[in-house]
């Protein structure tokens, strides 16, 4: 590359990391303060842009309309947050902080639904800003004038919030909230309005975010996961709560993405690497890059080592013979007395039941939160069609290989993993969830890309749905018995120790890396089972399978039923492929209503259904008579 192409896609790439720094300061803001991951943060962007479109049509494409447009859609969206503080958070503030992620998890349901009622399906180009259009040449090479300007604006709002933070009452607030809330709230301060203040600045750095993307690309309603899954990059990278680490991480990720696309192929030695699918991922390599070297990311404060627990998790009751004897007849049953389309959901059911109960797993006894476990369900599912197709193996044996083949990519995962905890283990598992995601999806010629792999179905004694369905409910009813029985080995109760006091157990002879990082292997191969299962029930494959949509609905699934039961993520799992499938069938806006479902099970069950429900039964026996 000539010096020039090399200024240029730097200018690229400092543009594309100003409104990456936009949203991941507001992220990094309400997380320091409030200690909310806000996975509904992606969709305050995809408001901003939206909002941004509309009332640039309303008000006209003047440069008085369109900027007038750009900061009332920012205020607008800033109000929303506020909204969503009030009406939501505010009620769960005092609930573990996974039910507070599955919160605003249906949040993003539900305002992708409004998003889709209120604008449609359709991608919605907006105008170039006026006065803006043209193009400046810099070196012989033309860069568009409105790039020129998001970079000068970048540098501008980290400014505007270092003022607030260091010059202000208000910032000084904020930055002790960082340090020690609880002691904020005792010198008297009003948290709430503290926090819903906090809220609203954060939603509306996102909200401008988006606003400001309007002449550069086309508001959608794919943005919020998307969009969400960049910030949380930034935030970790840069190191959760400093607004510096968010600014330097956006610099780093949006010149490296730029120079990714611009480089394309380049041949070295003879072989020819193809920089521009590195596009995809390039964010999530350096995120693992800065984890594995920097735990706490790049301008991050060391987290403090856990002495105690402070609310030891209550211990885990093993379901009762009988309760499982019921439940699996009433499973070898029901294909008998309906219909054919019953086996198919029941199938799907078990096959999640699994995955879930292998989250479950890593996140109950071990104490690790994953937000990539689609990774080893989607490999499992790979392998399995891969195996059959490509090698020519049986679908027995394809069915049997595949889980190890899931469990050997979790060897190699886990090992970095089991070095961090908290958000940034959360984040190096989507890291790598979201790089074997790119290889599935870009490597055309042995996975198919994006068309995935076809024709994986079972073997011809299997052909009959019903009959899959049982060798489905044996294989997955295995593997979740299992999980169930290791949980309450020596092996499990040292998992459980490492969880609620890491220090102690370390100081009795627990090797807590080498049992997480074996935890890490043994939900691995279940769930690459789970996929396997669920590969050849579709008889397709898709990179769907190992998305972080995938990886979403796993930790829904276990946060509805409840992380402090064994049948939980069983329960979870079934009500929330029921009610999808169901709701999907009758209605466009089927996210929303599952979206009402979850907060409405948060708000009266903050321990997950099955935890509510126990809670409920046990003061009814304790009422008087």
């Amino acid at each position: 590359m000539t010096f020039s192409s090399i200024l240029i896609q730097l200018l690229n790439g400092l543009a594309a990391a100003s409104s990456l720094f936009l949203v991941s300061a507001g992220l990094s803001l309400i997380f320091g303060v409030t200690r909310i991951v806000n996975f509904a943060h992606g969709s305050l962007y995809m408001l901003g842009l939206y909002g941004a479109y509309s009332l640039i049509e309303l008000f006209g494409r003047t440069p008085l309309g369109f900027w007038s447009a750009v900061v009332l859609a920012a205020l607008v969206v800033g109000l929303v947050g506020v909204l969503i503080e009030l009406a939501v958070l505010r009620r769960i503030y005092r609930a573990p902080e996974l039910f507070q992620l599955l919160a605003t998890f249906a949040i993003v349901l539900i305002i992708k639904d409004i998003a889709l009622f209120t604008w449609g399906a359709e991608d919605l180009v907006g105008p170039r800003a006026p006065g803006l259009s043209m193009a400046v040449e810099i070196m012989g090479k033309r860069v568009p004038a409105y790039d020129l300007l998001l970079i000068v604006i970048g540098p501008l709002v980290l400014a505007a919030i270092w003022l607030l933070l260091t010059r202000t009452r208000w910032g000084a607030l904020v930055r002790a909230a960082t340090q020690d809330r609880e002691m904020v709230g005792a010198l008297g301060v009003d948290q709430a309005k503290l926090f819903t203040s906090v809220f609203f600045v954060g939603a509306v750095l996102a909200g401008l975010g988006g606003a400001l993307q309007i002449p550069r690309e086309p508001a959608n309603l794919e943005l919020d996961l998307a969009v969400i899954a960049d910030a949380f990059v930034v935030t970790v990278v840069g190191g959760l709560g400093s607004i510096g680490g968010a600014f330097l991480a956006a610099v780093i990720i949006g010149v490296a993405k730029a120079f990714c696309i611009g480089m394309g192929s380049v041949t070295w030695f003879g072989v020819e690497i193809s920089f521009s699918k590195l596009t995809l991922v390039v964010e999530f390599l350096i995120m693992a890059l800065v984890l594995v070297v920097r735990p706490y990311g790049l301008l991050g404060k060391p987290q403090a080592a856990q002495r105690v627990a402070a609310e030891p998790a209550p211990p885990f009751k093993v379901p009762s013979w009988g309760f499982a004897l019921v439940w699996l007849a009433l499973l070898v049953i029901v294909p008998w007395v309906t219909d054919r389309y019953a086996a198919i959901l029941l199938t799907d059911i078990v096959c999640f039941a699994l995955f879930s109960v292998s989250l479950h797993f890593i996140m109950g006894p071990a104490g690790m939160v994953s937000f990539g476990h689609a990774a080893y369900f989607g490999i499992g599912a790979y392998a399995a069609g891969l195996l059959l197709k490509r090698a020519g193996l049986p679908m027995e044996a394809a069915l049997l290989i595949a889980p190890l083949i899931a469990g050997a990519f979790a060897i190699v995962y886990g090992w970095f993993c089991v070095r961090l905890s908290g958000v940034y283990l959360a984040m190096l598992t989507l890291a790598f969830a979201q790089i074997s995601w790119s290889i599935v999806f870009q490597w055309d010629s042995v996975t198919g890309g994006s068309n995935g792999v076809f024709g994986v179905w079972p073997s011809p004694w299997l052909a009959d749905k019903t009959v899959y369905y049982y060798l489905a409910l044996a294989l997955c009813g295995a593997g979740i018995a299992f999980l169930w029985r290791v949980m309450f080995s020596p092996f499990g109760y040292a998992l459980r120790a490492g969880r609620d006091s890491p220090l102690r157990a370390e100081a009795i002879g627990i090797d807590l890396r080498r049992f997480q990082w074996a935890a890490f292997v043994l939900v691995g191969a279940l769930a690459g089972l789970a996929g396997a299962v669920y590969a050849f029930s579709k008889g397709s494959i898709s990179p769907s399978t190992i998305s972080i949509a995938q990886s979403t609905d796993g930790l829904v699934m276990v946060l509805l039923g409840g992380v402090e039961t064994l049948t939980g993520p069983v329960v979870g799992a079934a009500i929330f492929t029921w009610l999808r499938d169901v709701v999907a069938r009758n209605t466009e806006f089927w996210r929303a209503v599952i979206g009402l479902v979850i907060l409405l099970i948060v708000l009266l069950f903050p321990q997950g259904l099955v935890g509510g429900l126990k809670a409920l039964v046990m003061r009814w026996r304790e009422w008087p008579a």
